[in-house]
């Protein structure tokens, strides 16, 4: 068998990197949890024209064969796709169980998510995303959009990770500007304007004469809406010192107003009203953030997420909902690359109790059971090998202590400082910070 080599864009973090991971993951779990938010997960396939209904994303679904022979594919209700985010599949969740769900309904979910576009630093083509979404049955009060980046804020803020600015925007401002200055495609508008960051402004002006059919006036009063940006609600100033007039504006000021006041009393400096921000799927209808990671900003947004009103429904019946994504492997991609993030130990071993000889093994490992049914994370020596030997490798491993069973009573070593003393299994306790590793 030949050597195998990775295949780009699907990761595989080493030991030490996976319970940096874990150690993420469960600091969010414990922060959506906190707020209320109840786990689920969905399964990983959807209908081929569900994934397609919504955005720009038919290059970057993933379509499946039901079986390896079937080399013609599925087609029609049979189409199947790995899904690429949580929005969609969680929409699908919400319709098929309205019924036994209590609204306004507060999920969280932590899965993978495949995405055919091309790898590169901090972006994959299989990754993990944290999601919370709240829905409810025909309305969603606006203040739920504001307290979205609350959640988001207190999640990142438990990890040992950079600062953040989660960067917020509200398509209502942006539409019913567009139709004030009388554009009569908001939807590509707002497309054009979304890759403000990517192509510059210039391109965008273009973009939206192609695509728009604006004119240069409105390119340029599209452009300078854009360029608002404010940490707090004097960017409704500004919007209206553009001389715009229309009642969807008018609303969605008010809305973002209420987000920006709403996080400056939470956490001053975690979010800027940021009017360039648009978020290009189709289906978002207010609020939208994007979250970007301070010296980090080249790469683009680790969060984003917006107010949807149309996403989930089935006949007269909606559910409308807000909701929001830590891009998780795409966080931890930049940082593992910058060395960032580290782990005290690269396993989760706090004790190695070590082997006096084979015939003694089972002395050892009754050790090893009763430092275990107290929570001390242990193993046993591999071999009876000389102490040494098995203190070097437990140097190796980064395990902070090794224990000696002794016909006389036993003994641990904190093989870091040299400092051996007496102990008893059922007793002795490792201090606090040892006991599990340390992300940093």
């Amino acid at each position: 068998m030949s050597k195998p080599t990775p295949i780009s864009g699907f990761p595989e973090w080493t030991p030490a990197q996976r319970m940096i991971e874990q150690f993420v993951l469960d600091r969010i779990r414990g922060t959506f949890e906190l707020y209320g938010f109840a786990p689920l997960e969905t399964r990983s396939v959807e209908p081929l024209d569900q994934l397609l209904r919504k955005g720009e994303t038919s290059k970057e679904v993933y379509v499946l064969r039901r079986l390896q022979a079937d080399t013609d594919g599925p087609t029609g209700d049979d189409a199947l796709g790995l899904h690429f985010d949580l929005t969609v599949p969680f929409a699908r969740y919400v319709l098929e169980n309205a019924g036994k769900l209590q609204f306004p309904f507060r999920r969280y979910q932590i899965q993978k998510v495949w995405r055919g576009e091309r790898p590169q630093e901090g972006r994959y083509r299989e990754f993990l995303q944290a999601d919370i979404d709240i829905v409810d049955r025909d309305t969603l009060p606006a203040h739920y959009e504001a307290e979205m980046p609350l959640v988001i804020g207190d999640a990142l803020r438990s990890l040992p990770i950079p600062a953040v600015k989660i960067q917020v925007n509200n398509r209502k401002i942006c539409e019913g500007f567009y139709r004030g200055i009388g554009l009569t495609d908001p939807e590509a508008a707002l497309r054009a304007v979304d890759k403000l960051d990517k192509i510059g402004p210039a391109k965008v002006a273009e973009l939206l004469a192609e695509t728009a059919g604006a004119s240069e006036a409105q390119a340029k009063a599209c452009l300078a809406l854009a360029e608002i940006s404010a940490p707090d609600g004097s960017f409704a100033d500004a919007v209206r010192a553009l001389g715009v007039s229309d009642p969807l504006l008018d609303e969605g000021i008010e809305e973002l107003t209420s987000v920006v006041e709403t996080a400056a009393d939470h956490s001053p400096g975690l979010c800027v009203a940021d009017l360039r921000i648009a978020r290009g799927l189709d289906y978002y209808t207010g609020t939208v953030y994007e979250t970007q990671l301070v010296g980090y900003e080249r790469f683009g947004s680790i969060c984003s997420g917006g107010r949807y009103d149309n996403l989930a429904s089935a006949g007269n019946v909606r559910f409308p909902g807000v909701g929001i994504s830590i891009g998780v492997t795409r966080l931890l991609g930049l940082l593992f690359g910058a060395d960032e993030l580290s782990v005290s130990r690269s396993v989760p071993t706090c004790v190695l109790v070590a082997v006096t000889n084979e015939d003694e093994r089972p002395a050892s490992n009754k050790v090893a059971e009763a430092l275990r049914s107290r929570g001390i994370p242990t193993e046993v020596s591999p071999s009876a090998a000389k102490f040494g030997k098995q203190i070097r490798y437990a140097e190796r491993r980064g395990i902070p202590y090794v224990w000696f069973p002794g016909a006389e009573g036993d003994e641990v070593k904190d093989i870091r400082s040299g400092e051996q003393v007496a102990a008893a299994a059922g007793e002795w306790t490792p201090p606090r910070e040892d006991l599990k590793p340390l992300v940093s």
